[in-house]
């Protein structure tokens, strides 16, 4: 849940810090489980504050099975909750859903990289594979009547109106994600739901991976009275950029943002997009 339903960073930090009354480093006995099977990118993280991830050792290979295993342990998570045979309160239903699902958000951490900075064709292949299976994993949390029942029962409650200012927005925050993605719909309509966000997904990926894949082509080719102001560390590297394209002599940009960025003044930055998209 800590995937799906997503709040801002500072809320979900001020919440599981007041309600659990202690901060954790990411590595006790149930997320450092998840590394028994060998998968790292279920591995809990070491490290102070949450730890750190395991850059040097995430491997794409591991991607789909971490992420079909996340999902899997996420959705038994939510039915423990759902199933919870007491009262639901905000600690054991709101409290407990935005800790549930760490394994999921840890492999979703990687998948963001992957999609973000280090897309490839291999990538875009398991991106498209599993979107309609993330889709069908939200729908199935989403449309979990016992889990909506206990959480609009927080909503209504009167435990609602003592909570601290934080608390409350994040429970308006969750009641509002399920109640504007279908969780009140009935029979066929919520059937229909269902059918419509898996096929969106599919489609949302495809465009992306798309985009993705042309940028990857995407270079425009200064010359060196063009350079002025950028560090040689940068220069170095367009310079052997350029040279393995086969462009000795020149400078390429590739259409990426740690290849941009050096470019700090609006005007330039400006200029350059300008030559890339007049190139292209």
């Amino acid at each position: 849940m800590r995937t799906f339903v997503k709040t801002t960073a500072c809320i979900v930090a001020i919440i599981l810090v007041a309600a659990c009354g202690e901060q954790t480093d990411g590595t006790d006995e149930a997320d450092m489980s998840a590394a028994a099977n060998g998968n790292i990118l279920l591995a809990g993280w070491a490290g102070p504050y949450g730890g750190v991830p395991a850059f040097d050792k995430m491997d794409l290979v591991y991607l789909k099975a971490a992420l079909e295993s996340g999902m899997e342990k996420n959705l038994a998570e939510i039915d423990a909750i759902a199933e919870n045979p007491d009262p639901p309160t905000f600690e054991n239903t709101i409290v407990a859903m935005e800790d549930a699902g760490r394994d999921l958000d840890r492999v979703s951490t990687y998948r963001g990289i992957w999609s973000g900075n280090l897309s490839s064709p291999e990538f875009r292949e398991i991106q498209m594979e599993m979107a309609p299976k993330l889709a069908e994993f939200g729908t199935k949390i989403i449309q979990n009547q016992a889990l909506f029942d206990r959480i609009r029962t927080v909503y209504e409650s009167d435990e609602a109106k003592s909570l601290r200012p934080d608390q409350q927005r994040l429970l308006l925050l969750v009641y509002d994600r399920f109640a504007r993605n279908g969780a009140t719909l009935t029979g066929e309509k919520k059937t229909r739901y269902a059918e419509i966000n898996q096929r969106l997904a599919e489609l949302h990926t495809q465009f992306g991976n798309s985009v993705l894949a042309d940028e990857e082509g995407y270079v425009t080719y200064l010359t060196e009275d063009q350079l002025g102001g950028l560090p040689q560390s940068f220069v170095r590297a367009a310079a052997a950029a350029a040279a393995d394209r086969g462009h000795d002599g020149e400078y390429a940009i590739t259409n990426t943002r740690s290849s941009m960025d050096p470019f700090l003044t609006f005007s330039d930055e400006r200029d350059l997009r300008e030559k890339v998209w007049t190139t292209y």
